[in-house]
């Protein structure tokens, strides 16, 4: 009988003196994996870049209205995570250097059963196109589609379902 891989990354809860590695990871992860998203626009670029601070990061993590987590391998972050106490994902990015590991659907899965334990029965998240496919496969619907030209993103959202004992 043989056994899946374990992962060779954890997540965990993000901790404040990762506020600069976490910054890079949400830079790298826009400039470098959402190019269908910004299109090189550097005005649109700018825009989306702009709150992407190791400050704000630092806020973000020691808000308690928020859940950030981040997942590492050999002592680098190579994905974040966050989640809004009323079942927001507010953040959910994979740098370059982890794509393609499951780092993002562990990273999904760790949100969803947050939002369980804070007592949500929906998640909702605002997707990039580049994403979009992913969350589609993931069992997230939009739930808004006037607003899909430029820089408004699908609106999605996922009713969770209680766990159950295995």
């Amino acid at each position: 009988m043989t056994h899946p891989a374990k992962p060779s990354f954890e997540i965990r809860a993000a901790q404040m003196r990762e506020a600069g590695a976490i910054c890079e990871v949400l830079r790298r992860s826009i400039i470098e994996l959402c190019v269908r998203d910004h299109q090189h626009d550097p005005v649109r670029l700018a825009e989306w870049l702009a709150n992407k601070t190791p400050e704000n990061v630092a806020n973000w993590i020691a808000n308690p209205d928020n859940c950030m987590f981040v997942a590492v391998a050999e002592g680098k972050i190579l994905g974040v995570g966050s989640i809004r106490s009323g079942g927001e994902i507010a953040l959910n990015y994979v740098s370059p250097d982890g794509r393609f590991q499951g780092i993002s659907r562990a990273m999904l899965r760790t949100l969803e059963e947050t939002a369980r334990e804070l007592g949500c029965r929906r998640v909702t998240l605002t997707s990039t196109f580049t994403a979009h496919g992913f969350y589609l496969a993931a069992g997230y619907a939009d739930y808004k589609h006037e607003a899909w030209e430029g820089r408004d993103w699908p609106l999605m959202e996922k009713r969770l379902m209680e766990k159950t004992l295995d």
